[in-house]
């Protein structure tokens, strides 16, 4: 009663305001415009009767109106509303449901005040109750939560096969992924990710949980509020779970998110650039001085990189070489080092026909022989090479044997005796030319 009693009110408000004031003032201006006003015009006018007919005629008007409003509203129609989503409740701490579709259809039906309400109203839902059920495989009716008893609806699908699975944990080793690595500014590098928990627990049915190889901690640079030295803090870097072959497992990460703090660091170091020429100058000829416009270079890169690195090579290809010539050479970056303070270089190369040579006898060096294992010659012969070097007769007349490098790469050979291996020589003067004379030798590998 008390909202209908509002309701007269306003429409009363309403038509005072919009109507009966706007009339009155109107009549009134007439009436003051002749010298004679109607006398029976202003004696209706001045009776009380005479607004309220004239407030009784426009309410019957507006409720006229309103009445083919609410026809229109009563009307019944049906509306679909697409993608609603599906709510299951069941023991989440004791059980894993799958076959639960992630959305379904309502249709609705009814009037379409009914409907506008319900299309506004939050409190509904699409649920399935599993609330009385344990392990197994079930179909279970999809319900919908009507807010009005006068609606009529229908869902699609209306029932789901579901299986019910009980939920184990189990623990694992958190590994840390770093994404979008490239993204770095080239003179910064990780130097290391720190996460609070080194292992988390996986939940999830039996059958998932065997699957999951690893479970990763995604980093991504890209997240990074600046790219500069020091440590900085990601929040709530997601956590994956992964098979053998890479493959994302649906299983439950406790926690779900971690923070991580990643140092980022700007190793660096000066260098020398080594020219090193590659091929034999023309016959008769030889290398009598090497020179570059830049000699060193600033690198950036990783501390196991630059801590390794001696020199930046410049290999310049000299085959076949009569005279003298400058060559224009791009830096090419070693591996483990993402910057370099210069790109390119300019190499001047000059020959000169008088051409000297010098044999010499050279200890081999045994190298990169595997940990547990030793190496040695078959014969007494097998642990010297015969090297030739050549060169200008200023640079060869005074190199001696310890000049020289010779040595074998057993990097790749296994246990057994009697193996041949290449022989390799290089020297401490580039513009030197170095030719084994003793292409190979015998070794044995043996455990120690």
């Amino acid at each position: 009663m008390k909202i209908i009693k509002d309701i007269l009110a306003s429409i009363y408000q309403v038509i005072d305001k919009v109507f009966i004031l706007p009339i009155t003032k109107f009549v009134f201006r007439i009436t003051k415009k002749f010298d004679r006003p109607s006398k029976w015009l202003e004696n209706w006018l001045s009776k009380s009767n005479t607004l309220l007919f004239i407030s009784l005629i426009l309410s019957i008007f507006i409720f006229i109106v309103i009445d083919q409003k609410i026809l229109f509203f009563s009307r019944s129609s049906a509306e679909v509303l697409k993608k609603q989503p599906v709510v299951a409740v069941y023991n989440e701490d004791a059980y894993v449901i799958e076959g639960l579709p992630e959305f379904v259809d309502i249709t609705l039906i009814g009037s379409k005040t009914d409907l506008y309400i319900a299309k506004q109203s939050p409190t509904n839902t699409v649920q399935i109750d599993l609330s009385g059920y344990t392990a197994g495989q079930y179909k279970v009716d999809i319900n919908y939560n009507n807010v009005s008893s006068s609606l009529e609806y229908s869902v699609n699908p209306s029932f789901a096969t579901v299986t019910i699975y009980p939920k184990i944990s189990k623990g694992k080793t958190l590994t840390i992924d770093v994404l979008n690595q490239d993204n770095l500014d080239d003179k910064l590098v990780i130097e290391d990710v720190k996460v609070p928990n080194e292992e988390v627990v996986i939940k999830g049915a039996e059958y998932q949980v065997s699957k999951v190889a690893t479970v990763k901690a995604l980093v991504d640079i890209n997240n990074l509020v600046k790219q500069q030295v020091g440590t900085h803090t990601l929040k709530d870097v997601p956590l994956k779970a992964y098979d053998e072959q890479g493959n994302v497992v649906d299983v439950e990460i406790v926690p779900g998110t971690i923070d991580a703090e990643v140092v980022i660091s700007s190793p660096s170091k000066e260098v020398p650039i080594k020219v090193i020429p590659k091929g034999e100058v023309a016959f008769g000829g030889a290398i009598s001085a090497i020179s570059s416009s830049v000699t060193k270079v600033t690198v950036y890169g990783t501390k196991e990189a630059i801590a390794n690195l001696e020199y930046v090579p410049v290999e310049i290809d000299v085959t076949g070489l009569t005279e003298d010539r400058q060559y224009k050479m791009e830096l090419v970056k070693p591996s483990g080092i993402k910057s370099m303070s210069v790109s390119n270089v300019t190499v001047d190369i000059a020959v000169i026909s008088e051409v000297s040579e010098k044999t010499l006898e050279v200890i081999i060096d045994f190298r990169n022989v595997k940990n547990g294992y030793s190496a040695q010659g078959s014969t007494p012969n097998d642990y010297k090479a015969v090297v030739r070097v050549k060169g200008v007769p200023s640079v060869i007349k005074d190199m001696v044997a310890t000049d020289v490098t010779a040595y074998v790469d057993l990097s790749t050979y296994k246990e057994g005796q009697k193996q041949e291996v290449e022989v390799h020589v290089e020297g401490i003067d580039v513009k030197v030319q170095y030719v084994a004379v003793t292409k190979k030798i015998t070794v044995d590998i043996y455990k120690n």
